[in-house]
């Protein structure tokens, strides 16, 4: 599969390009910069593109099996560009006519109950409402586009660097948490789950929590 990876720079981009790699799938690697640091592959090409532009997004996506996206604001961005991104890569697409898309999205807009989303809680940190929140209307720009095959793939509340083990929970709309109420999956397990759901083709449609 030949698969555009947006955001591979990151810290989860480098991940999940690693395990797209490691799994024999040719990728692009998409960055503001052009270099994506720790990724070295034959198959693996770093390019350097906008993907706040509807144009680039069309331009980069053309001749690829499906995008995958790792794309989240910079550290002194504002998160409504995430809306921005979204709203981008979902017609940059269609210009290309590749609707596959795996989108990582943020854990915030999770439920964790009947009718509460994560972000809702009073546990959860004011500085992170911001970004909570502007992912949450990324997501209802996605649900709208039923032309793609889409999923969209949130992480545990807590995600770090760690261990690849290649296990992981889901869950469809809700937070995943173990017996203990914690919520947690390593970036490396997290990239595992996403190539899982991209190779399957399955989930279309759909969020998922992801976690141990």
């Amino acid at each position: 599969m030949r698969v555009l990876l947006l955001g591979a720079s990151g810290r989860i981009g480098r991940r999940v390009a690693t395990e797209l790699l490691d799994r024999g799938h040719e990728v692009t690697g998409v960055s503001r910069s052009g270099t994506v640091e720790g990724v070295d592959d034959p198959s693996f090409v770093a390019v350097s593109g906008d993907a706040t532009d509807p144009d680039a997004v069309a331009r980069l996506a053309t001749g690829h099996d499906a995008v995958a996206s790792a794309l989240g604001p910079g550290e002194d961005e504002d998160p409504a560009v995430l809306v921005e991104l979204m709203d981008a890569v979902v017609e940059g697409m269609r210009r290309a006519s590749v609707d596959r898309l795996v989108w990582t999205g943020g854990a915030g807009g999770l439920y964790v109950g009947p009718d509460t989303r994560l972000v809702e809680t009073d546990e959860f940190p004011d500085e992170w409402e911001g970004l909570a929140r502007s992912a949450i209307e990324a997501y209802e720009v996605l649900a709208e586009a039923d032309d793609l095959e889409w999923t969209y793939l949130a992480p545990a509340a807590v995600i770090e660097p760690g261990e690849r083990t290649g296990d992981y929970r889901t869950a469809e709309g809700e937070l995943v948490a173990d017996e203990e109420g914690d919520s947690y999956i390593s970036m490396e397990d997290f990239a595992v789950a996403l190539a899982d759901v991209l190779e399957s083709g399955e989930a279309v449609h759909t969020c998922l929590g992801t976690g141990y």
